[in-house]
């Protein structure tokens, strides 16, 4: 059995997973950053688009919401990925049927200004049905912009 994940591999393929396929996520410019068993981290860099009024270049709160949901998604990935008793990397990956989002809650700590963001999901629990992480939401000068909670039904083929 292989226990050893490559990590550059697993967000190389998180990456095609969570951003190439999707075309909201990979409207954000999102990029997966760094995974762990416990972990993943995701980063972005902020645009017009991506902004809640011409006056400010401060990120919109929906876009703050989403990134730390999509974070949080990809830490419960993550963790399942590392615990799973399948000998390769895809293996794992197929086990893993669905994450949707149950329940999200954010709170804003202060603008969201800066050029470029690190989003970080940590994660608190996984159960049999349900995983929960916390997100963290920091700017390049690492000022903790917003933090958050999601709650994550989880879905996994027998092993």
């Amino acid at each position: 059995m292989a226990d050893k994940i490559d990590c550059d591999e697993l967000v190389s393929i998180s990456n095609h997973l969570f951003v190439e396929t999707s075309l909201f996520t990979k409207g954000l410019g999102l990029t997966v950053e760094s995974m762990g068993q416990e972990n993943a981290s995701m980063k972005f860099t902020n645009g017009d688009d991506l902004t809640g009024s011409e006056r400010t270049q401060n990120l919109h709160g929906g876009v703050i919401a989403s990134v730390m949901d999509i974070t949080g998604s990809l830490a419960v990935f993550s963790n399942l990925v590392f615990k799973s008793k399948k000998q390769t990397l895809q293996e794992r990956i197929k086990r893993i049927t669905r994450i949707n989002t149950i329940d999200l809650r954010i709170d804003y700590l202060r603008p969201g200004v800066g050029n470029s963001f690190v989003a970080t999901g940590y994660l608190l629990r996984t159960g049999r049905k349900v995983a929960v992480a916390r997100m963290e939401l920091h700017n390049e000068e690492d000022k903790l912009v917003a933090v958050g909670t999601g709650s994550y039904i989880i879905g996994l083929a027998s092993e």
